[in-house]
Formats: C-alpha cells, structure tokens, sequence
C-alpha cells in the first residue's frame, strides 16, 4: 500500500499531516493526542513538516496553531523534493563515473591474450556493441553474408548508431560489405548513412565480392569473429572476441589489400 514514507516522511510526520487533514487548524497538544505523537516530539515533528510546506501555522494565535496544507499541494512539494534529490543523486554518480573513468583508463593496459565468446542472439549482439564502444582508434568491419546484425531494422540501426557515435569519438571507421549484403540492409540504415555518415571523413563504406566471412577488427589488436551455425547457413551460432595483436595484425593484412580494390559504396 502506498504511504507517504515512501515519499520520505518518517512514521510521526505521516501521523501528524494525516491527523490535521482530520482536525483542521489546531494546536501541537490536541495534535499530539490526535496523532498519538508523543508530547516530547510533536514539536520537532511539526517544525520538520513545516519546514517542507506541508503545514503552516499560525503564530498570532495562542497557543500556536497548526493547518495542513492540501493534499494535491503537499504531495507536489514532495514530489518536487525527490526529484531534485534523485537529480543530485544522478550528478554526483555522473561526476564519481568521470573520476573514476580518468583514474582506471590511466592504468597500463595488460598486453596478453584473451578471448572470450558468447552464443545467442541477444547474448552474441550485446558483445559486438560492447566491443564497438570500447573502440579507441580504429574500427574495421566486414560482412560477408546475410547477418542477423543487419537482418531487422532495429539491430541494424542499433549496430549502425554504435558506428556513428564511435567516429563522432574520434575512431576511425571502415566497414567492408558483398553487393548482396548492401541489398538487406533496412531502409532506415541506408537514411542514417546518407544523412550523418556518408561525408564523414573518419567513415568509409565500399563493397566488394571477394570476401568470405564475417568479422570485426577492434584497434588493430583485437577481433570480433562471427561464427556461423553449421545447421543454419545465414544464422549466427556464436562470437568470439579475441585479443592479439599478432592474430589481429594477420587480418589486416588479409584485408588491406581487399579494401584497397574494393568499391566505394553508392547507397
């Protein structure tokens, strides 16, 4: 049931501001017996929920008393109060994140091979995208085949977004495709690549046929390799990411060459 201590009043505020929605304008000692706040805290109580507008007083009076304020109003400025409290709470987390970005990207990077993999559709999508954000330098993407990253609108634009902010970072993009593949390419992606990215100077499409398989090159040192499955030509099994930098460096060699013949793209 909701209350309002989820809104941050405590148990006697909630007492209190409910008990004078019943009352009316009355004193702290008939309040204190309405609400059965005890006496000793009905001050304190009053004083926290007044210095939130909930209440207001009437000093002129004497004894002192107390009117609630309506409940559509008072549970307004409660509400206003939470947001600007998540608010400060989002700036100082945003402000902790940079600080502790600068401090962990200062570390020396460990140069040793590792690689890792994942299988399904959600599972193998959520490493590519981690891997094009990670990106620093360089991004070389190349598709051979009808892909499951490219297949649906939403994947597509997903994948081609991650794309558009890693060379609006300052990484270099270029990505390899068949003619065949140019032609599943979703609408929506072909728009983004016109309206934002084809006048980039750090993005380059081109197409080519000579290509076999699916893989993306990560800062020259690493590789995101698609794994088709062997019972479902067309459909993703797994991705492995591998990082080394001697691996990596026999791709680019592999695909130099090939991007060098290969065809600017005219979408």
């Amino acid at each position: 049931m909701a209350s309002l201590r989820d809104l941050g009043l405590s148990e006697y505020e909630t007492r209190v501001y409910r008990s004078l929605l019943h009352t009316g304008p009355t004193t702290a000692k008939e309040l204190s017996r309405a609400s059965e706040v005890p006496m000793g805290r009905i001050y304190d109580v009053l004083s926290s929920i007044e210095g939130q507008n909930l209440v207001r007083s009437q000093t002129a009076s004497r004894p002192k008393k107390y009117v609630a304020v309506e409940p559509d109003t008072a549970l307004e400025r409660l509400l206003e109060d939470k947001r600007r409290e998540a608010e400060e709470t989002v700036a100082r987390y945003e402000e902790l994140v940079e600080t502790l970005g600068d401090e962990l990207e200062s570390a020396e990077p460990v140069e040793e091979q590792f690689w890792t993999a994942a299988v399904g559709d959600e599972e193998t999508l959520e490493l590519l995208l981690e891997r094009l954000a990670a990106a620093d330098e360089s991004i070389v993407m190349v598709v051979a085949n009808r892909s499951p990253q490219f297949d649906f609108g939403e994947i597509g634009d997903v994948v081609t977004e991650r794309l558009e902010a890693a060379v609006e970072r300052g990484v270099n993009v270029s990505v390899l495709m068949t003619p065949a593949v140019v032609e599943t390419l979703p609408e929506s992606v072909g728009e983004r690549y016109r309206g934002r990215l084809s006048s980039h100077p750090a993005f380059s499409v081109r197409t080519t046929e000579d290509l076999d398989g699916t893989f993306n090159l990560i800062d020259g040192v690493e590789v995101v390799l698609q794994v088709s499955n062997p019972l479902k030509p067309g459909e993703v099994f797994s991705v492995i990411d591998l990082k080394d930098p001697t691996f990596a460096t026999g791709i680019h060699e592999e695909f130099a060459p090939r991007w060098e013949e290969a065809n600017p793209l005219s979408f």
